[in-house]
């Protein structure tokens, strides 16, 4: 089923229009307490960078509470296991790379990319015993992926859309790194660009106009454009559009940014005149701990390189101090965010703007609901 939200149900809210304001007051319709519900583990998620691990070389990651080795040998692709071997349940990612096999660390148990343990110095070869779980593994764009769900579902799921990053027409920063919260907290965050009051300092004061949007099973999009009301356009805003720009109406409007969480990615696209975007964002928020309530930020930001040459490059430092401000500021608060679920002991928000909340009602249909969450 397909639902449009309409902009002059949502924007430029009129208090005195009673109707309105009625509709924004409706309870949330998730039902389950969202910070409780888990990723669903049936798609492909980024556990690394690929600059992390070198050649002949092995290093340790997580999905959701799950210890996941990654391995380089010196010849062939990444391959990804169970962190823990099958004798003394010690780190594989503390071992060492021979071949196409880690050795463990402790008594030198071997396994190869399938998972199965091919060699015990001390044991003949017909008595080795059962190997470690194996995950499938793909390298993109810098970034390596694993599927921790059902294997026999990895090559059936599709891999996900990278953004721009291979098109030589846009200059991309890799970034990201843990927060402690809820990855529901960072969809969230993104997808209400109303939240950029807290950015005023940064960004000076915008005023944000919903434009519309779409609520499909797996997928919620939304849809805005912004008029700067004061303050000067900071550096780094200036980098994205390639031009200085006032608080004239010339400007007003004229950009529409489009954010679209397409489960569990998510991505934010900025246009100009119906151009192609001059920034484009895909991000996903990967779980670590078995609870689900920190997560590993992967995000391609890709620009859009201006037609005088090296412009962008010169900018580029800029740029990346100004995106970093602006994380720093949605980190802090969606940690604060976290923190208060955790002082109360669930989830007592009172969301009023319907795009939000149909995204969360599209978090609880998709992710995956303990026994305790469903009773």
């Amino acid at each position: 089923m397909t639902e449009s939200l309409a902009p002059e149900a949502i924007g430029s809210i009129d208090p005195t229009e009673h109707s309105i304001i009625e509709r924004l007051s409706t309870p949330q319709r998730t039902k389950a307490d969202l910070r409780r519900i888990k990723c669903d583990p049936n798609y492909w998620y980024p556990v690394a960078w690929s600059r992390e691990l070198k050649k002949g070389k092995t290093i340790g990651t997580r999905y959701a509470g799950h210890p996941i080795a990654l391995v380089r040998p010196q010849e062939g692709s990444v391959f990804a296991l169970e962190d823990r071997c099958a004798h003394r349940q010690v780190p594989l990612s503390k071992g060492r790379v021979e071949g196409e096999a880690v050795q463990c660390c402790y008594h030198g148990w071997a396994y190869g990319r399938s998972g199965r343990c091919i060699d015990v110095p001390y044991l003949g070869k017909g008595k080795l015993p059962n190997g470690v779980r194996t995950y499938p593994c793909r390298e993109a764009e810098g970034l390596i992926f694993i599927f921790p769900g059902d294997p026999e579902l990895a090559d059936k799921t599709p891999f996900p859309k990278l953004g721009s990053v291979s098109d030589p027409a846009y200059k991309t920063r890799r970034f990201g790194e843990r927060v402690k919260c809820h990855y529901s907290f960072m969809h969230e965050n993104l997808m209400d660009m109303n939240h950029q009051f807290m950015h005023s300092k940064q960004m000076g004061k915008m005023k944000p106009r919903y434009l519309g949007g779409e609520n499909l099973p797996k997928m919620v999009e939304a849809r805005y454009s912004f008029a700067r009301t004061d303050g000067k356009q900071p550096w780094g805003e200036t980098v994205v559009f390639g031009q200085r720009r006032d608080t004239s109406e010339k400007y007003a409007h004229r950009d529409v940014m489009t954010i679209r969480t397409e489960y569990p990615y998510q991505t934010l696209k900025i246009s100009t005149d119906g151009q192609p975007p001059v920034m484009d964002l895909w991000i996903v928020y990967v779980p670590q701990d078995e609870e689900e309530l920190t997560c590993r930020v992967f995000g391609l930001l890709s620009i859009r390189r201006p037609k005088l040459r090296g412009v962008l490059e010169a900018a580029w430092p800029l740029f990346v101090a100004f995106t970093n401000r602006i994380f720093a500021e949605d980190r802090e608060i969606v940690e604060l965010e976290q923190q208060a679920w955790n002082e109360l002991g669930g989830d007592h928000n009172q969301e009023v703007f319907p795009v939000i909340n149909m995204l969360r009602d599209l978090l609880a249909r998709c992710g995956i609901q303990s026994p305790e969450v469903k009773s």
